[in-house]
């Protein structure tokens, strides 16, 4: 094997190798204490996003806190440098995506009203410990 072909090898071999743990290493990273996606009950009246058919692999945070008893999703870590969350699905992918399918149902900053199974909810992200 010629040499300028090794190299071109070993260059693209390294490229894919970099360009998998960029996919895989992300999720890894955390400091902090977690954020969770946390859904509480409610009575008010007003347009909702309905969630009841949301898929589990599309909102895994909001299926999560939905099918929990305490009503909050699994924690999320924030990465160091805001590095991790420009390549990893965050809860706050979450809000953001319900509030753009209905924005009559933000009721606050970070604050969605939404409707499963004919209940209703605010769902929000906050800091808790676990």
């Amino acid at each position: 094997m010629r040499r300028v072909t090794r190299n071109l090898i070993v260059v693209i071999a390294l490229v894919v190798v970099g360009l998998l743990a960029l996919g895989a290493l992300p999720g890894y990273l955390g400091t902090g204490e977690p954020y969770h996606l946390v859904v509480e009950p409610t009575d008010e009246e007003g347009p909702a996003v309905n969630v009841t058919d949301v898929s589990e692999r599309r909102y895994p945070y909001l299926t999560g806190a939905l099918a929990s008893e305490d009503g909050r999703s699994e924690g999320y870590q924030t990465g160091p440098y805001g590095l991790k969350e420009s390549f990893t699905h965050t809860p706050f992918d979450e809000v953001d995506a319900l509030s753009q399918r209905v924005p009559e149902a933000v009721v606050a900053e970070g604050r969605v009203r939404i409707e499963y199974e004919g209940n209703r909810y605010y769902a929000t992200v906050r800091r808790e410990s676990a």
